[in-house]
This record gives structure tokens, sequence and C-alpha cells, in this order.
């Protein structure tokens, strides 16, 4: 099989306007008429939607932690057909955790260099001149296995000031694929949690039809496209995702969207079908279904709506009766009996569980974890080990049932967040990517 060649946009830290270039550079490939496969590096659950917008092709994470080289060689299938790859990284190039997992630390570099695909780095040079080559150079040395094809320079204030950037790089030998000016009418916008959905973004489509012209007009899209490398990592046969159930009402709506496309894609693979309702909409799970999955999202931001979906409430009641539940982070805040939003009103949830969660305290919980079953759920056995990740404000007032697993984080520390079972209901704060192999 012959997938098309690929780059990485990746960049030294977060916050460096990687998303809007990678969603313009997807929106300009697309409007020349180039089919391109998107892809995320790392456990980010919001940008992929984004990237489907602008590229039209379903994007999938690619996680060096929490996934096998084998699972990621699958994955890279998800391009056929498409002539150019663009994989974002996620926070600065290097980052990741201490401890590797399945094939690294889940930095992007790790993929840059499991895949071969040569990185874009996105520089804000606002503050600084040919200062911003000392960057790029130290990036370029740091890893031999990691290949730093050039830079684009972002907020550029001044024609003067892209000159200076850019004799700084000459002088240091990077190769400069553009420089873009301030624009904050092409911000995608932000929230708690980080990037607010693709669904909520009512402007979203002007955002990524401005950000493809703005990336063309500045921007050498042959020069990046020329320098794009086919992966040296061998695609395979995608392995295996187990489905929760052979029929699954899965909730779908912005509070419950956060659900990794590789696990979809997977349960469809294996012949299962998704029978979608939305919670919001106060509909219940369908019952032909023989399981439901309630994916993570922002329940906390439509407490009142939930806490009137009586139906939605009452029809998981019964169906949690006879038949599994499971749900993810939003989803199992949403089977505990109360959540408290940051007002600090309460509002009543389905309560399959004795959980009750409080968004008025916050606390961040981020980060990889790996989860031993101690229990059964949905298409998972119990002593299953899961790869999966968490990233929640919420604080636990109360989670008086019994735990669902042994949970450590990517150091190997124990977590104090168990997850929670009671009958065929069971939930977890993290998001599941993959069994580990």
């Amino acid at each position: 099989m012959s997938l098309p060649p690929g780059l990485i946009i990746s960049a030294p830290a977060s916050g460096t306007g990687k998303t809007t270039v990678t969603l313009g550079l997807l929106a300009a490939f697309r409007a020349e008429g180039l089919l391109v496969q998107p892809f995320k590096s790392g456990p980010d659950y919001i940008d992929p939607t984004f990237h489907r917008a602008a590229s039209g092709r379903a994007s999938f994470n690619l996680d060096t932690w929490a996934m096998a080289s084998r699972r990621i060689a699958g994955l890279l299938q998800q391009g056929e057909g498409a002539e150019l790859v663009i994989a974002e990284g996620s926070m600065g190039l290097f980052d990741g955790v201490a401890r590797p997992g399945e094939c690294g630390t889940g930095a992007s570099a790790e993929l840059a260099a499991l895949t071969g695909w040569p990185v874009i780095l996105v520089l804000d040079v606002s503050g600084q001149a040919q200062s911003a080559a000392a960057v790029a150079l130290g990036f370029a040395a740091m890893r031999p296995d990691v290949t730093i094809a050039g830079v684009i320079l972002n907020r550029v204030a001044s024609p003067r000031h892209e000159a200076l950037a850019r004799t700084g790089m000459e002088d240091a030998g990077i190769r400069v694929f553009g420089a873009l000016p301030r624009r904050a009418s092409i911000s995608v916008p932000e929230r708690h949690l980080g990037l607010v959905q693709a669904e909520e973004t009512p402007e979203l489509d002007r955002i990524i039809a401005e950000a493809g012209a703005f990336v063309s007009e500045h921007l050498d899209l042959a020069a990046l496209r020329a320098v794009a490398k086919r992966s040296h990592l061998r695609p395979c046969v995608p392995l295996a995702v187990t489905p929760p159930g052979q029929r699954i009402a899965l909730a779908r709506d912005a509070a419950f969207s956060f659900v990794y496309p590789h696990q979809i894609d997977g349960w469809r693979r294996a012949g299962a079908e998704i029978l979608l309702f939305s919670p919001l909409a106060d509909q219940a799970p369908d019952d032909s279904a023989d399981c439901c999955w309630l994916p993570g999202g922002y329940p906390e931001l439509h407490g009142y709506k939930l806490a009137a979906a009586t139906h939605f409430r009452e029809g998981l009641r019964r169906f949690s009766e006879t038949r599994p539940v499971h749900g993810e982070c939003g989803g199992y805040m949403a089977m505990g009996t109360e959540l408290v939003d940051r007002d600090g009103v309460r509002h009543q949830m389905a309560g399959l569980l004795g959980l009750v969660t409080s968004f008025q305290k916050r606390k961040m919980n981020l980060g990889y974890r790996l989860a031993e079953l101690v229990a059964p759920i949905p298409g998972h056995r119990t002593g299953a080990r899961l790869r999966g990740h968490e990233f929640h404000y919420s604080t636990i007032l109360a989670q008086p049932d019994m735990p669902l697993a042994r949970v450590a984080d990517a150091s190997g520390a124990p977590v104090a967040e168990t997850g929670s079972r009671r009958g065929l209901a069971t939930g977890t704060f993290f998001h599941l990517i993959a069994e580990a192999t």
C-alpha cells in the first residue's frame, strides 16, 4: 500500500498558533483540490473535529504513549487515497512524559521519529527577531532522528520585523516557508478546557475560509508540499478494537462529544452499529441497543437542561437495569447523583451511581492514565490494562460506590480517582485510548 507523504506541524510551546496554521494549511490545500489527511499527535479530544471541518476528512489521534507502533501503523491507513498528510503536534515538539509508554513519551518528536515525517516549526516571533533563529537551531540539533524541515514565522509585526527574522534564519541555515502577520479574526476561541468544540463555533466556516486564504497568501504551499516525506513506518492492517456491544447507544450532542475517532472507527470496523441520541434533546438510549456509552464533554455547562431531561434520565435508568452503561469524564458525571455547577447550583443527574461532582470547587486533573480493571466494562474484561487520558476541572464531593480500576499516572504513581461501579453501570474520569499490549 502506498500512502501519501506527510508533515508534522509543531512548535516550541503551546499557544504559538500551530492549530490556526494547521487549519489554514488544510483549508488552503483543500481549496487547491488536494486531498489531505489530517492527524493529531497526542490525546487531544477537540482538535480532530476542527481538522475534519477544514479538510473534509476524519482526523485521527496518533499517540506514542498510549498506542503501540503497530496500532499507529494501522491508523496510517486512514491516509489511503489522500495526496498529503498533515499531522498537528501537541504542546512543544519535545514535550512528553518522563516514562515511555507503548512506543514513546507521547511527544510529537516521538511521532516524527517513528514515522519519519519532517517537522515544520511554527515560531511565535513577537518580541524577538534574529534571536528566533537560535530557538530554531536548538530544535534542529535536539534529536538527530527528527528532521526540522524549516519554520513558519508567526505573529510578525511589520515588514521590517519579518526581514530581520528572515535574516537570522538565513544566517543560521534555517529554511523559512513564510511569515504570518498578526490577525486576531482567525483565532479559534478558547474555553476553560481549551478550545470550544467545532459545533459550538458559529463562525467556524468563516474562520477556516479566512485561515485558508491567509495561509495561501503568506506561505509557500508548493515548497511545503515538496518537503513532505512518506512514512518509513510500514502500514499494516488496523489492530482490532473490541466494541462495547453489537448495537451501541452513543450519546452525542454539545454536552457529550469527547470520544476518540479511532474508537468509533474501530467499533464500526468490527461490525457494530452506533445509535446516536441526544440527552440535551431529552432523548433516551435506543431500547434496541445492547449497551450505552456516554462520552465526555461539558455537562457542567448544561446542568439545567440535563436536570430537566426527565425522559433521558428515566430512560437511562431503565436501560441500566438490564444492559451495561459506561460513562467517561462528563458522561461519568452525568451518571452520578448530582452535579454542582460553577455558581454552586446543584443539578440532579441520572443517579445510576452515587457520584457527586462539583465544578464550583475547581481543580485541574490532567495526564495519561494506566488502569487495571477490577471489574469489567463494556468491551473489556476484568484484569484488562487500559491506557487513557484525563483532563477536567471537576472535584469529587462523594463517590460511595465500588472502585472500577487500579489507576496510575504516566510515572507509575497511584491515582486516587479509580472510577466506580454499581450494578451494570460503570464510569471513569479518563477517556479510553487503547488497551495496553
